[in-house]
C-alpha cells in the first residue's frame, strides 16, 4: 500500500472512531510516515503513528497498536494542555518534529493548523534545536537517575538501555532528523557518515553495549527472542504501556525488522530494539507466566544481560556512569552538527 492510502486510512479511523471521544482537539501524524513521501510504499515493517489531541486522555481508550482496514495503526493520545505555545512545543524533542512534518487529520478549532505554522517557521533556529537537545539530553539523564537496586534486573536493563539510547536523540535532533525509535542506531550512523564523525558511531553502540557484538551472536539473540515472544504474546494478562508492542501485529516491526536490519549488515545497530523487545518480554513471563515457563527461558535473558555487560546491579550503575561521562562529547558533537548544519538559522532570521 501507498503512504498516501494510509494516509486516508487513518483519516477514516479519526472521523470515524476518535472524533467522538469527549473533548476531542484534534488529530495529526507522527513518526517515520510524516518522512515519507506519498508515493512510497509503506512497508510491512513499519505502523502508522497517529497524535490524538483531548482535553483528557484518562477518558480515552489505551495507547496501542491495532489493525484497520489492512493497516497497523499505533495510536497515542496527548492532551491539548501539552500544545499550549508554540514554544513549548519547540522546545520538546518528541513534540516538535511531529509537528513540523506532519499532516494534520483534523483540527475543529483550527489550533493545530495555526501552531504548525508557527513550528515550521522556527524550528530550524539554532535556539530552538539546542533545546531540543538539551530536552533529550534531560530525558536521558531521567532514565538514568529512575535505576535503584530495588528494581527487577529486566527493568534496569531497560532503563539502561534507553539512556544510551537518547544519546543517539540528542545527535539526530541536532542533525534535523527524526528522532526514530526502533532504528536509531542505524539514522545515527547514517547522520554522522554525512558530518564525517562516523568514528564516533562505535563509542555509542559501545555505550549499548555491542560495539564489538558479532553477527553470530546478534543472530543467536534474535533466535532466542523470536521464542520468548511468541511465549510472551500468548502469557501476557497485565495491562502494560507496551503490551500492544507484544502481540501478533506488532511481530513484523519487532521481529521481521530486527532481521532485515541485520540482513543489510546493521547486526550491531539492531541490538537496540532486540534487547529492548527481550527485556519487556521477561518481564511479561516474570508477572504472568508459570514459573516452569520463567525458568526455561531465563538462561537466555541472562546470556543478553552478559553480552551487553549489564548481567548485574553492579554492572548496570558502571554503565550509568560511562553514558553520563559520555554526555559533555556527545554534546561537543551535537554543536558541531548544529554548526555545520546548512539549514539551522541564526535566532535572528
Amino acid at each position: 500500500m501507498k503512504v498516501k492510502q494510509a494516509r486516508e486510512v487513518a483519516r477514516q479511523w479519526v472521523s470515524e472512531k476518535a472524533s467522538g471521544i469527549p473533548g476531542f482537539y484534534g488529530a495529526y501524524t507522527a513518526g517515520s510516515i510524516n518522512w515519507l513521501h506519498d508515493d512510497a510504499d509503506l512497508a510491512p515493517t513499519s505502523d502508522f503513528d497517529i497524535i490524538v489531541v483531548v482535553a483528557d486522555p484518562n477518558r480515552t481508550g489505551k495507547r496501542g497498536k491495532f489493525v484497520y482496514r489492512d493497516i497497523l495503526l499505533e495510536v497515542c493520545y496527548l492532551s491539548n494542555d501539552q500544545l499550549c505555545s508554540s514554544d513549548q512545543v519547540l522546545s520538546d524533542y518528541h513534540l516538535a518534529p511531529s509537528l513540523r512534518t506532519t499532516s494534520i487529520i483534523l483540527d475543529p478549532s483550527g489550533h493545530l493548523t495555526a501552531l504548525l505554522g508557527i513550528v515550521r517557521r522556527d524550528y530550524t533556529k539554532r535556539q530552538w534545536v539546542l533545546h531540543r537537545c538539551a530536552n533529550a539530553r534531560t530525558k536521558l539523564l531521567g532514565c538514568l537517575q529512575s535505576i535503584n537496586e530495588e528494581s527487577p534486573h529486566h527493568d534496569q536493563v531497560i532503563a539502561c538501555l534507553f539512556a544510551a539510547g537518547i544519546t543517539t536523540h540528542v545527535l539526530l535532533v541536532a542533525g534535523l532528523r527524526n528522532p526514530t525509535v526502533r532504528a536509531r542506531y542505524m539514522a545515527v550512523r547514517e547522520l554522522l557518515a554525512e558530518y564525517s564523525r562516523l568514528e564516533f558511531h562505535d563509542s555509542l553502540l559501545g555505550l549499548l553495549g555491542c560495539a564489538r557484538i558479532s553477527r553470530g551472536r546478534v543472530d543467536q539473540h534474535l533466535t532466542a527472542l523470536t521464542h520468548i515472544f511468541d511465549a510472551a504474546k500468548d502469557a501476557i494478562k497485565t495491562q502494560f504501556p507496551f503490551a500492544s508492542d507484544i502481540s501478533d501485529i506488532a511481530r513484523p516491526i519487532t521481529i521481521d525488522a530486527s532481521l532485515e536490519l541485520i540482513e543489510r549488515g546493521y547486526h550491531r545497530e539492531a541490538m537496540f530494539w532486540i534487547a529492548v523487545t527481550h527485556s519487556r518480554c521477561h518481564k511479561v513471563l516474570s508477572c504472568d507466566a508459570p514459573d516452569k515457563m520463567k525458568q526455561s527461558f531465563r538462561h537466555n535473558y541472562t546470556d543478553l544481560a552478559s553480552d551487553l555487560g549489564m548481567l548485574s546491579f553492579a554492572e548496570i550503575r558502571r554503565r550509568c556512569a560511562e553514558i553520563e561521562r559520555a554526555l559533555p562529547r556527545v554534546w561537543e558533537v551535537a554543536e558541531a552538527i548544529v554548526s555545520a548544519n546548512p539549514e539551522i538559522q541564526d535566532n535572528r532570521c
